[in-house]
């Protein structure tokens, strides 16, 4: 518990707080599980002190002195902590949530699994603090100094930490679901095991991000979202394999989905898997747009071949339109049922040598009775021929 004298002393007020800690140096606070909470303490010394398990929640600290101080388990929510300096100070297990540590410097304290929710945290300094599993889930973090501190497991979701500075940050298993690195620094981070789901990273800095373990050799990229895809490339045979399969065995299938021309892809896809292929159909019965031909386009580029039904074309002359000039290497087989027309623009495309000769059928059974010796083994024929060449 804390010491009774202690405790009145800082009661009478800060001016003669602090005059008792300059006449009694040697002397160490003791205020643990003090109720301090709802105090006007700004600017009180509180170096060095025993604050464990106190509470000071919704407090006025601002530019108070926690150097060197034992913050163990702290209640300091909702204060107002802003210029406050908290150097060397131990502040385990704290919980700081709405708190405003604006320009406060936190400079190789001890914060592990203190939660910072919803704090601010704005141009303050933390490097070469050890924040292991601290938790700044929608935390203010914009302009902080987090250089060489130690993030692993930290909970980052939702944080704002544009223009932060990481360098050589470990962010070892960290958690940066949704979180703002716009214009941050993360030369030199460790991101090793990283969660990094849909976060901005307009005009940031990443440079040497090393995605092995410490114990483990080096191996850096320059680029977050991409470093959990090169491990798992480097690391994990099945991701390999996956890679392996969708260059082999993808199949995009491109139509109309009424239900008449529905039919005839259907038929195709069951064909085509039979054949040992893993057909892709895209079954969008909304009007185009713009991402939608973006999506088929990303779709095309990952495809062995593409087979399109040009019968009643509508919305595939377009998506053929953004795929054939721009995929030499990804041969397409049209298909036109016998009683129809090419579609006006078609002509177009032919120029292209990667786009075969139309593939006309009478009916369904038809075209499935002649897909594998019509229109697989063309398209095979043509994969063969520009390896070869």
């Amino acid at each position: 518990m804390a010491n009774k004298k202690h405790l009145g002393i800082l009661k009478k007020g800060v001016y003669i707080w602090n005059e008792w800690r300059e006449n009694h140096l040697g002397e160490i606070p003791d205020l643990t599980g003090a109720i301090l909470n709802n105090l006007s303490l700004s600017d009180v010394d509180f170096s060095n002190a025993e604050l464990f398990n106190a509470d000071l929640s919704r407090s006025d600290l601002f530019s108070a002195d926690f150097k060197d101080a034992n913050l163990n388990h702290t209640d300091l929510s909702h204060a107002d902590l802003r210029n406050a300096r908290f150097s060397n100070a131990s502040i385990l297990g704290a919980h700081l949530g709405f708190a405003n540590l604006r320009n406060a410097n936190l400079r190789n304290a001890e914060l592990s699994f203190a939660s910072f929710y919803y704090a601010n945290l704005r141009s303050a300094d933390l490097s070469d603090a050890r924040l292991f599993g601290a938790n700044f889930k929608e935390t203010n973090l914009i302009s902080t100094d987090l250089s060489n501190t130690d993030l692993r497991q930290s909970n980052l979701c939702n944080a704002n930490l544009s223009r932060a500075n990481l360098q050589n940050a470990n962010l070892q298993g960290a958690l940066l679901t949704h979180a703002n690195l716009s214009k941050a620094d993360l030369t030199d981070c460790l991101i090793y095991g990283i969660s990094a789901w849909d976060i901005k990273l307009d005009k940031a800095i990443q440079k040497n991000l090393r995605i092995t373990p410490k114990e483990k050799p080096n191996i850096t990229v320059d680029n977050l979202e991409v470093a959990q895809f090169i491990y798992l490339l480097l690391h994990n045979e099945k991701i390999r394999d996956i890679i392996d399969t969708i260059t082999s065995k993808v199949v995009l299938i491109l139509g109309r989905f009424t239900p008449k021309r529905k039919a005839i892809l259907e038929g195709i896809k069951e064909e085509l898997r039979r054949s040992n292929y893993l057909p892709v159909l895209f079954d969008f019965k909304g009007p185009r747009r713009r991402d939608t031909t973006e999506t088929i386009t990303t779709l095309a580029h990952i495809a062995r071949f593409v087979i399109a039904d040009i019968t009643d074309a509508r919305s595939v002359s377009q998506e053929l339109q953004a795929i054939v000039p721009s995929l030499p290497s990804v041969p397409v087989q049209p298909l036109l049922q016998s009683s129809k027309d090419e579609y006006g623009m078609f002509e177009h495309l032919k120029r292209f040598p990667w786009l075969l000769a139309v593939h006309r059928y009478r009916n369904l059974n038809d075209l499935i009775s002649t897909l594998k010796e019509k229109v697989i083994a063309p398209l095979e024929a043509k994969l063969l021929k520009a390896k070869n060449n």
